[in-house]
């Protein structure tokens, strides 16, 4: 039987899998906002380094608007994880695997590439995990 207790100000289950499921709501949610936010202010990286030169040429090299928009996304993803998981986990799962496409495309970055399929692979495990736990 799965239970809940009080630990300091919130309700946590026993479930392990729902444990799981909730810090991995928590991460999406945090992450992408962070990030968005930073596409405003590029303290965090100089994001424009990491397009692909396919990208620029779209871009005819006006990257900080087109940064001004993938922050905007990235923040309505990230409030989206909070109050729909089950549908905003999977957007976060596409918008990673965008951004390993233009990593890959770079001819560099192929570690952060790396790290990126590992958080797109988490998204959609959450994903799945929303299906069961997300009320």
């Amino acid at each position: 039987m799965v239970g809940y207790k009080e630990d300091f100000m919130f309700k946590v289950s026993s479930d392990r899998a729902e444990q799981a499921f909730r810090l991995l709501q928590i991460a999406f949610v945090v992450a992408p906002i962070l990030a968005g936010l930073d596409k405003f202010f590029y303290l965090l990286a100089d994001w424009s380094n990491y397009l692909s030169p396919f990208a620029l040429r779209m871009l005819d090299g006006h990257d900080r608007p087109f940064f001004a928009i993938v922050g905007v996304v990235e923040i309505i993803a990230g409030l989206g994880v909070l109050f729909r998981p089950r549908i905003f986990a999977y957007v976060v799962s596409v918008w990673l695997l965008l951004i390993v496409i233009n990593l890959l495309m770079t001819g560099h970055y192929f570690d952060i590439a790396l790290r990126d399929i590992g958080l797109m692979l988490s998204a959609f495990a959450l994903g799945k995990l929303a299906q069961q736990y997300d009320n």
